[in-house]
């Protein structure tokens, strides 16, 4: 794999957790207005794009995983980040929608 086709995996590492992390984020202010309707679509969609983002990342530890010497560079890492954090994110999104769904005993 060279820099360029690295670099353009970590931008897709960014624009797909990007892209879950908005979801996320409209989703809980939603569930913290008592709106749940929209729960399951939003999980959903923001799941996809994880999985996407996780995809872009597989391919890049598989290549290095066979012996190809990376040259691992800021877009990467920032691209790490981003997934890492939405991850985190979406845990604690699942936990806010059982509070909330608690508080609004829906």
């Amino acid at each position: 794999m060279n820099k360029e086709e690295l670099q353009m995996l970590g931008f897709e590492i960014v624009a797909y957790s990007g892209d879950a992390r908005s979801t996320l984020m409209k989703l809980l202010s939603e569930v913290r207005q008592g709106k749940f309707e929209n729960v399951e679509d939003a999980l959903k969609d923001a799941d996809e794009n994880l999985k996407l983002a996780h995809n872009s990342q597989t391919k890049i530890l598989a290549d290095e995983a066979a012996g190809s010497n990376l040259d691992i560079g800021f877009i990467f890492i920032h691209g790490q980040d981003h997934l890492m954090t939405t991850l985190l994110l979406r845990d604690l999104v699942q936990d806010f929608i059982e509070l909330y769904k608690e508080k609004y005993q829906k």
